[in-house]
């Protein structure tokens, strides 16, 4: 499994996240029965950076928790036997990894999203890339019945790791 992150931002969050990010990338991958070692970018930003990728990629004029982008298009999730069909598309040629996509964070909204809800900056920063990590396996939220598969797939996966609110 590879994990690149970049943290571009001075603002600074006061927890091991990258041992945070690796952990819960991990567990996305076996809770969702993906097959491959994988490999993910996620970028650590602020609220003007994301801003300014939420204006250009979905027409947002609004900063926003966190973005996905992925590398590889399930028609719904555990789709794997589609990737097995072009299996030189999403794998790179180097380490034989799954390329899923990039996610992109904002810290300042990780810190004021755990104040707003209760919780640790830990949970917040853990939940922000579960749901991301959902979304670059092919989840989505946009029907009643998808939100509502894809919260407790972030649920089984926090509850796996002991995050809670």
């Amino acid at each position: 499994m590879t994990v690149i992150i970049d943290y571009d931002t001075d603002i600074k969050l006061g927890l091991p996240y990258e041992e945070l990010i690796k952990k819960v990338v991990a567990q996305c991958a076996e809770t969702e029965h993906c097959p491959y070692e994988v490999s993910v970018n996620v970028l650590l930003t602020d609220n003007e950076a994301i801003l300014d990728l939420n204006r250009e990629f979905r027409g947002v004029d609004s900063p926003t928790d966190v973005l996905s982008f992925p590398s590889l298009y399930l028609e719904e999730p555990d789709l794997w036997e589609a990737i097995e069909e072009d299996p030189g598309l999403d794998f790179d040629p180097d380490t034989g990894e799954l390329v899923v996509g990039d996610i992109a964070v904002s810290v300042e909204k990780v810190m004021s999203q755990a104040k707003e809800y209760g919780h640790s900056e830990e949970r917040e920063l853990a939940f922000l890339v579960a749901h991301s990590m959902l979304h670059l396996f092919g989840f989505d939220h946009i029907e009643e019945a998808d939100r509502l598969l894809m919260e407790a797939e972030q649920r089984k996966i926090l509850d796996a790791l002991r995050i809670y609110r």
